[in-house]
């Protein structure tokens, strides 16, 4: 796919952050495109408690994933998200299957924007190299500069 295509992905996966931050949730949001550029799931992240801890978009999206899909389906989709994927989701994409990661701001980035609120304690590590230790080629492509300003606007103000 081209970047005017991933652009236009991340902006569905920036919708869905508007929806979960108006459902009084953190505003993150993820997609699965197949490979005909078809959406086929798309997640916010949903509350976060102490009986549910896993309640992010990737994680989420790639539970419905894997039970709807096979898993050599899974290696020719990606999945666009709004900010870098953490370790968990990471993990979760890795198991999963998904052979594509298109992702809006870092998580670098998003620590700027979190600092040390307790509801997102962000790892500073890479999904790259999450990837790379593992055993499949995942491709990763992000940050995309030119979305960043739109992804930052719907965290604006929530992290108080």
């Amino acid at each position: 796919m081209s970047q005017n295509d991933h652009l236009y992905y991340l902006r569905k996966a920036i919708e869905v952050s508007e929806k979960s931050r108006e459902h009084g949730n953190t505003p993150f949001g993820a997609i699965l495109v197949d490979a005909d550029g078809n959406v086929l799931l798309k997640q916010e992240n949903i509350e976060i408690t102490e009986s549910n801890c896993t309640g992010h978009a990737e994680t989420t999206l790639m539970e419905q994933a894997s039970k709807k899909y096979s898993k050599e389906f899974l290696w020719s989709c990606t999945l666009y998200t709004t900010a870098e994927p953490c370790v968990m989701c990471a993990g979760a994409i890795y198991w999963g299957n998904v052979g594509h990661v298109v992702y809006g701001i870092s998580e670098k980035r998003l620590l700027e924007l979190t600092g040390d609120n307790e509801q997102n304690p962000t790892f500073s590590l890479p999904c790259r190299q999450v990837f790379a230790s593992g055993q499949k080629n995942i491709l990763v492509e992000g940050p995309f500069t030119e979305i960043e300003n739109e992804v930052v606007e719907v965290h604006r103000g929530y992290w108080k």
